[in-house]
C-alpha cells in the first residue's frame, strides 16, 4: 500500500473517533502542530522513517515531545503509529488528518501570487469570489509577491488556476506574434 494511501487511511480513522469523541477540532490542532515539528526539524522525521531506531525510543521522543500538548486521543494515534511500525508515514497522515478536515469542514486554501502585497479589498474580493464558485464556507488566502508578474496575479485553489498576471498576458502575445497571428 503506497504511503499516501495508508496516511489517508489512518488519517479518516483518527478523524472518526475524534468526531465521535467530539473532540474533532482539539485533534486537528494536534495534527497542525504534529505536523510542523516534524517539517521544521528535519532531525526527528529521519528519526521517525529510520527503522532501525527501537520502536520504544521512538514512542519516548514523541512522549516526550508531545504528552502534555496533545489530547489523549493524538496521543493513542501517535502510540498505535509507532507500534505498528508506521511511524514513517507520521508526518503524512498528520497533513491527511487537517487536509480531511478542511474538506469535511468546506476550507478551501486559495494560493495568490501576485506582483505586490494584497490589499484588505482585494482579499475580501478574492474570498467572495472562491466562496461563489467552489462553494467553500471558508477560504483561507495564502499569499505570495512576485515582482515579475508585473501587474496582475495568480489564484491557484486545489488544482484549479486562474492566470490574470500581465507576464502571462505579454507572453502570449509574443506567442502569437512568433505564429504570425497577430
Amino acid at each position: 500500500m503506497s504511503e499516501n494511501k495508508a496516511a489517508s487511511r489512518y488519517a479518516k480513522s483518527i478523524i472518526d473517533l475524534s468526531k465521535e469523541n467530539n473532540a474533532l477540532e482539539v485533534v486537528k490542532g494536534d495534527m497542525v502542530l504534529i505536523s510542523g515539528v516534524i517539517q521544521n526539524n528535519p532531525e526527528l522525521e529521519a528519526i521517525l522513517k529510520n527503522p532501525i531506531v527501537p520502536v520504544d525510543k521512538k514512542a519516548g521522543i514523541l512522549a516526550d515531545l508531545f504528552k502534555s500538548k496533545v489530547h489523549v486521543i493524538t496521543s493513542s494515534f501517535m502510540n498505535l503509529m509507532v507500534n505498528k511500525g508506521r511511524s514513517a508515514i507520521l508526518f503524512s497522515a498528520a497533513k491527511q488528518v487537517v487536509t480531511q478536515y478542511n474538506e469535511f469542514k468546506g476550507i478551501v486554501t486559495a494560493e495568490v501570487t501576485s506582483a505586490i502585497a494584497l490589499t484588505p479589498e482585494n482579499r475580501t474580493e478574492i474570498t467572495a469570489i472562491v466562496k461563489k464558485e467552489i462553494g467553500a464556507n471558508e477560504v483561507v488566502i495564502k499569499e505570495k509577491v512576485n515582482a515579475d508578474l508585473i501587474g496582475g496575479f495568480i489564484l491557484k485553489v486545489g488544482d484549479k488556476q486562474f492566470d490574470a498576471s500581465i507576464a502571462s498576458g505579454l507572453n502570449k502575445l509574443k506567442k502569437e506574434f512568433a505564429q504570425g497571428v497577430a
